[in-house]
C-alpha cells in the first residue's frame, strides 16, 4: 500500500505550554457554569439537606453537599446513569473537575448522598429544570427533561393554565423519580456484581505487555476470531457499566 498523508497527531512525550488555570479549560457559555451559579444561590441547610460524616476509615472531613448537588445535577444533564460513572468522571473531565473543584468523592458518597438528601434533591432538582425553562437555558426556545420539551412561545393555544400546569409538574417529578430509580438500580447491579470503582486498572500495564505477546501475526481475522473479540468487547463493556 502506497504511503498516504494523513492530519498530523500529538507527540505525547513533547513538552506543551498548557494553560496554568483549570477556569482557562471552561468557556464562559459550557453548562457547568449555570450549574454552579445556581448551587451558589441556595441555602442547603435550609432546604434540608444533610451533612455527610467524617470518614470512619480515613477521619477525613465530609464532603460539602453543594460539591454533591452539583455533581447530581451535572449527572442529569449529560446523561450519566450511574455513581461509579459520575466518580469516574473526576480524573477524565476538565468541566467536571472545575464544576467541583477538584473534589472526588467516591462512588458510595455519592450514591449515599442521593438516598440520605431524597427529598431535598427533588425539590432542588425540580427547581432548578423550571428556572432553565424560564431562563431558556440548554436548548434556547426549548427545554430538554430528559426526554420532554416545555416549548417557549406566547401562542395563546400555548398559555398555562393552572391546570396545565399541575399536570405538567406531575410529569417533572415522574421524570426526577424516574432518574434516581435508575441511579438505584444501575448502583445497586454494581454492588451485586461486586465491582468497585471504575478507575484506573492498576494491572493494565501488564495487560498491556501481554497483549502484544500473544498478538497474532497475521494480519487477517477468521470469521470466529471476530466473533470471540466482539464477545470480549460486549462483555467488558457490561462490566464496566455502559
Amino acid at each position: 500500500m502506497p504511503p498516504r498523508r494523513y492530519q498530523p497527531t500529538l507527540n505525547r512525550h513533547q513538552d506543551m505550554i498548557l494553560p496554568m488555570c483549570v477556569e482557562d479549560y471552561v468557556s464562559p457559555t459550557n453548562t457547568v457554569r449555570a450549574i454552579d451559579a445556581y448551587a451558589s444561590t441556595l441555602d442547603l441547610a435550609t432546604l434540608g439537606y444533610q451533612h455527610g460524616q467524617i470518614a470512619a476509615t480515613t477521619g477525613l472531613p465530609a464532603f460539602n453537599p453543594a460539591v454533591l448537588l452539583k455533581l447530581y445535577l451535572y449527572g442529569y444533564l449529560q446523561p450519566i446513569h450511574s455513581s461509579r460513572r459520575l466518580e469516574q468522571e473526576a480524573v477524565r473531565n476538565l468541566e467536571r473537575v472545575w464544576l467541583v473543584e477538584d473534589s472526588k468523592p467516591t462512588y458510595k458518597t455519592i450514591a449515599d448522598f442521593r438516598k440520605n438528601n431524597g427529598a431535598a434533591l427533588k425539590a432542588t432538582h425540580r427547581d432548578f429544570l423550571l428556572l432553565c425553562k424560564e431562563l431558556a437555558l440548554f436548548g434556547g426556545e426549548e427545554v430538554g427533561v430528559d426526554g420532554s420539551f416545555f416549548k417557549a412561545d406566547t401562542n395563546k393555544a400555548h398559555i398555562y393554565t393552572a391546570e396545565k400546569l399541575d399536570r405538567q409538574l406531575a410529569q417533572l417529578e415522574k421524570k426526577i423519580q424516574s432518574y434516581q430509580d435508575t441511579l438505584e438500580k444501575n448502583d445497586a447491579a454494581g454492588d451485586v456484581a461486586g465491582r468497585g470503582s471504575l478507575g484506573e486498572d492498576n494491572q493494565l500495564a501488564d495487560k498491556h505487555n501481554a497483549c502484544k505477546k500473544n498478538r497474532p501475526k497475521n494480519k487477517g481475522c477468521s470469521k470466529s476470531s471476530k466473533t470471540a473479540a466482539t464477545n470480549r468487547f460486549l462483555s467488558w463493556m457490561k462490566m464496566r457499566g455502559y
